[in-house]
């Protein structure tokens, strides 16, 4: 059952290990990423962060699609990870995912910042838009305790 789709560039690290991780009382992570799959020293990195007791899975966007339809992936307390918006628009494209959590994306040149830790692209905002309307909840909320902010009153 899937507990989470969050959206954070730093993938697993410290607030998502543990804050989210037992906020959600998840028992597998997933981290869908294409970079991570073909790079052993940022799998070793995640593999590091990964708290005790819970099952760690990388795999690409493609390969998390077809993990997350085929049932494979309904026996866990599944929380996915991913990096950016893009990945998380093509996973709920591909999936009957409704609800992304966004905690964290980079400020950039080409940025423009809607919350604590979000920054948004006008391709982007547009693709949240887009997910909005088709009935996705598309929420932000950097740590569990945070209250939540809904997407649509910031865009």
């Amino acid at each position: 059952m899937l507990k989470c789709l969050r959206v954070d560039h730093r993938l697993l690290h410290g607030q998502v290990a543990f804050s989210w991780t037992s906020a959600l009382n998840a028992d597998c992570i997933l981290i869908a990423n294409d970079q991570v799959v073909n790079d052993d020293l940022r799998k070793t990195t995640m593999k590091m962060a990964k708290p005790n007791g819970v099952k760690l899975v990388m795999k690409s966007i493609e390969d998390s699609i077809q993990a997350f339809n085929s049932g494979v992936t309904d026996k866990y307390r599944l929380f996915i990870v991913v990096e950016s918006i893009q990945d998380a628009y093509d996973l709920v494209k591909g999936t009957n995912i409704k609800k992304i959590n966004l905690g964290g994306t980079k400020a950039t040149s080409e940025t423009r910042n809607i919350s604590k830790a979000v920054n948004v692209t006008e391709k982007e905002t547009e693709l949240l838009k887009e997910l909005i309307q088709s009935g996705v909840d598309v929420e932000i909320q950097m740590v569990p305790e945070d209250v939540v902010i809904k997407a649509d009153k910031v865009l």
